[in-house]
Formats: C-alpha cells, sequence, structure tokens
C-alpha cells in the first residue's frame, strides 16, 4: 500500500512539474510574439529612445505581477510587461538597423540568442539536471552587474569614461542570463517553480536581457 501511495505521488507531481512546463512554454512563446509585435510597431512609427522609463514601469509592472500570480490578472500583466519592454526595444533595433550591416547584426543576435536558449533549455528537459546549486553565483553576478551599471551611469553623469565597461557588462549579461535559463528551467524541472506566470516572466528576462547584450557585442564587432 505505501509503495502505490508512493508512486502515485511521484506520478501527481510528474504530472503536475509537466503541466506547468507546457503552460510555461505557450505563454512565453505568445509573450514573445507580443513582444516582437510591439517592437515592430514602435520601429513602424519611428518612436523616441525613451531612456529609463520603460524600466521603472517595468518594475512596476513585476511587483503586481508577483502579486497577481494566481489569476487572471497576472497573466494580463504579463503581456503589459512584455509588451512594454519590446517597445522599448524598437528605437534601440531602428538605430542598428541605421548602421552598415545593421539588419546582419539584429539577424545574427536573433539567432545567437535563439541557439542559446534551446540549447541550454534542451539540455536541462534532457538530463533534468538541478542547478539549484548555481542560485548564490546568480545573485553576486546580478548585483556585480548592477554596481557596474551603476558606476557606468554615475560615470556618465560627471563626465568620464571607463574603457571598455560597456562591452564587459554585456560580456557578463550573456553569461549570466545563460545561468538564469539553466537554473530557472531546472527549477520548473525539479518542482522548484510551480508558478507558471512567474516562470514565465524569468524566461522572458533572460530572453530579452541575452538578446540585448548580444546586439550590443555584434554590433559593436561589425563596427
Amino acid at each position: 500500500m505505501a509503495d502505490a501511495q508512493f508512486v502515485t505521488g511521484q506520478q501527481t507531481a510528474a504530472s503536475s512539474t509537466n503541466k506547468v512546463l507546457r503552460s510555461t512554454y505557450m505563454l512565453l512563446s505568445m509573450t514573445l510574439v507580443f513582444s516582437a509585435a510591439m517592437a515592430g510597431v514602435a520601429m513602424a512609427i519611428n518612436a523616441p529612445y525613451m531612456g529609463w522609463i520603460p524600466l521603472i514601469v517595468a518594475f512596476g509592472l513585476l511587483f503586481a505581477i508577483n502579486k497577481m500570480r494566481n489569476s487572471v490578472w497576472g497573466i494580463a500583466l504579463v503581456f503589459a510587461f512584455t509588451g512594454i519592454l519590446g517597445f522599448s526595444l524598437g528605437p534601440i533595433l531602428n538605430f542598428h538597423m541605421q548602421t552598415a550591416g545593421g539588419t546582419q547584426v539584429v539577424v545574427t543576435a536573433l539567432a545567437l540568442t535563439g541557439m542559446i536558449f534551446f540549447s541550454l533549455s534542451g539540455y536541462v528537459l534532457t538530463t533534468k539536471k538541478d542547478f539549484s546549486y548555481m542560485s548564490g553565483f546568480l545573485m553576486t553576478g546580478m548585483w556585480v552587474v548592477i554596481g557596474s551599471i551603476v558606476l557606468l551611469f554615475v560615470g556618465s553623469m560627471m563626465g568620464w569614461e571607463i574603457s571598455g565597461l560597456h562591452l564587459a557588462i554585456s560580456a557578463a549579461i550573456v553569461i549570466l542570463m545563460s545561468g538564469f535559463i539553466l537554473f530557472d528551467t531546472s527549477r520548473i524541472i525539479n518542482g522548484g517553480e510551480t508558478n507558471y506566470v512567474m516562470a514565465t516572466v524569468s524566461l522572458y528576462l533572460s530572453i530579452f536581457n541575452l538578446f540585448t547584450a548580444l546586439l550590443h557585442l555584434v554590433g559593436f564587432s561589425s563596427d
């Protein structure tokens, strides 16, 4: 009897995990398409670069999504969140498209983003390895990147600049987001994340940041 209950419990847990995984990838696919559409709208109307405004709004939406993650409003807020970030990407893409070889830069960054995401996610889905041990490294890396961005911002305000810091930050973000893809996918597979709304937001942010960092690196190498 105990063995039967244990097997039933395992089957229930596996079924729940698969449901979260399917829901996450379905919502992630829809939000990526919506985000790309909003970027296309921004490019079509030649929207100006809005600086920190979209990021401030996005941070506010993140708190709201966390509060509403168990309701239908959470899904609506996820689309608002990804739509704003997608729209903010439009002016950046227009800037790159206007440079020599800009189309190739954007396509290359997009292809690399897809390759990295699918290869890392596929590895975790295939091996089912637990990458929870990376949490300390990822948090430390996140604070280092945030500190570097603050330093970059303060330096620009004071009129001085550290040579190569932009590129170093972009390279660090590529490594960091790759780690987060492994970590977040592993959490879904191993039952650490049971809410597909929050799982979608985590993976979307990793993909978004990965793409923008690669866009900077590829654009620099092209120049």
